[in-house]
């Protein structure tokens, strides 16, 4: 046991993501989480890949073009795949100060309300999202260099958008706590 208050608080908190005992991050158990980090994998190798090769080609003078529209086309992938493996894990930050001192019944309440809310959130995101994508669809919007369409990084995003709202809705009309 240690004298650092600070260390203490620190293993509550990864108490709240990490299983009992455990200090392994939670794994992919079911077909949306294995998608989900075969698309998030994919984009990290991808950005961490392309910058790479865009450094060392500037240090040896032959430059990769778009290496940049490379690393942001990952992001959208490492992006949304985080979101989504978070919410389908139930690793997002809760705070306990009001729902700890409340019976079962009553802080289970509060979880479903709260679950809804963020799928209200979600919902409405990929609603704004298809909204844009709608109205850019015909555009044929592309990055500058590498001429990286758009359109299916957005339907990629609004897609799993909506993965996210239905996880939270699970998670809401769950009879786990």
């Amino acid at each position: 046991m240690t004298d650092n208050p600070a260390a203490g608080a620190a293993s509550e908190t990864m108490s709240d993501i990490l299983p009992e005992g455990s200090d392994a991050p939670p794994q992919p158990d079911g077909v949306a989480k294995r998608a989900a980090y075969t698309i998030g994998s994919a984009g990290i190798l991808a950005a961490t890949f392309s910058d790479a090769l865009g450094v060392a080609g500037r240090h040896t003078g032959i430059p990769l073009l778009g290496s940049i529209e490379l690393v942001q086309a990952a992001v959208v992938l490492l992006a949304s795949t985080s979101i989504l493996i978070v919410t389908l894990a139930g690793g997002h930050a809760t705070v306990h100060m009001l729902t700890s001192r409340l019976d079962p019944v009553t802080a289970h309440r509060f979880h479903r309300i709260a679950a809804c809310l963020s799928a209200l959130a979600f919902l409405l995101i990929a609603l704004g999202s298809a909204w844009v994508a709608a109205e850019m669809w015909s555009g044929h919007e592309l990055t500058e260099l590498l001429h990286i369409p758009i359109k299916w990084l957005r339907l990629l995003w609004i897609a799993l958008c909506l993965m996210v709202v239905g996880a939270f809705l699970r998670s809401a009309w769950s009879n786990r706590p």
